[in-house]
């Protein structure tokens, strides 16, 4: 059950997006701020490729949600390049509103954030959208907590637990099947951007992994301590999780759409659809989110911001 809260863009949005190109462009110079993009998790093989890719026809059978907004926009990535400030490419923040290249599960936790409810303290990001060059906020942001896999057997994730999804590296879409583009209104997706026709926004669903080893906050590579179900949890990641699916709609259609991304070692604001991806760290007010888990996902029912059934 997908709620959309929609909205538009007025003038201070405006005033505040021009301020934000030059913070953009002096983050971004051509041709300069090499990084090592290894750090970033790669290609998926092909069973959880094929995992990935089956995520869109697990319908939720219980949920509940948060509703977020965009807080800031810069080159840090706390999981990726911790403790160095504007070396990662620029990324698009949304929940805690503290979010930086140094951010511990403390930190979070004694900020604020922008998403209802409140007690949902955790730090989310994504790549920035750019249009003919222009950072584009997030127009709304859902994230959901959703039982689709043993919803009765799903244990609430661990505090501070952190992961990554997609493939930040990929040269084609066929190296990421965690990205999904659509238009609002219709029904068709893809892992490149779509040319959103008049009338209808850009949007982008982007589903998490299920299943936990039980042991590990992280991993080397931000991905193997929690992997993609794939008829069932394997004996190595026994636990299940809800799934976290981020649902992101930006107030544009059309072309000139491209992605804040890493290209031969150099931070770009040009790279294509298919290497989106998205960053979680959970700083949850953890008994709040234990009360979520039991009386929604595990009881079989679809919940609002408040934790309560609707």
């Amino acid at each position: 059950m997908h709620v959309r809260t929609r909205g538009s863009i007025g003038a201070a949005a405006v005033a505040v997006a021009v301020v934000l190109i030059g913070a953009v462009a002096g983050l971004q110079p051509a041709g300069a701020n090499h990084v090592d993009h290894n750090g970033h998790p790669g290609a998926p093989d092909a069973a959880q490729s094929a995992a990935i890719q089956a995520q869109p026809g697990a319908l939720a059978a219980s949920e509940f949600r948060a509703n977020c907004r965009a807080s800031h926009r810069a080159g840090h990535d706390p999981i990726i390049y911790p403790g160095r400030p504007g070396v990662s490419h620029v990324h698009e923040f949304f929940g805690n509103r503290s979010t930086n290249a140094s951010s511990t599960y403390t930190s979070l936790r004694a900020a604020g954030t922008t998403c209802d409810p409140v007690v949902d303290l955790s730090a989310y990001w994504v790549p920035t959208l750019y249009k003919n060059g222009v950072p584009v906020a997030p127009e709304s942001v859902t994230v959901y907590y959703q039982g689709i896999h043993d919803m009765q057997r799903a244990v609430t994730p661990p505090a501070n637990l952190r992961y990554v999804v997609g493939n930040a590296r990929a040269t084609s879409p066929d190296q990421n099947p965690s990205a999904r583009w659509s238009c609002t209104t219709q029904s068709p997706s893809s892992r490149d951007f779509m040319n959103c026709p008049a009338g209808t926004k850009l949007e982008t669903y982007l589903d998490f992994p299920t299943c936990w080893n039980g042991r590990d906050l992280d991993s080397a590579n931000h991905k193997d301590h929690i992997v993609f179900w794939n008829g069932s949890c394997p004996a190595t990641h026994n636990v299940v999780l809800p799934r976290l699916e981020f649902l992101i709609t930006y107030p544009v259609n059309g072309g000139g759409l491209s992605l804040g991304g890493t290209v031969n070692g150099v931070n770009v604001t040009t790279a294509p659809g298919y290497t989106f991806h998205g960053d979680f760290i959970n700083a949850w007010d953890q008994g709040e989110l234990e009360r979520r888990v039991r009386n929604c996902v595990n009881a079989g029912r679809v919940c609002g911001t408040n934790g309560t059934p609707i």
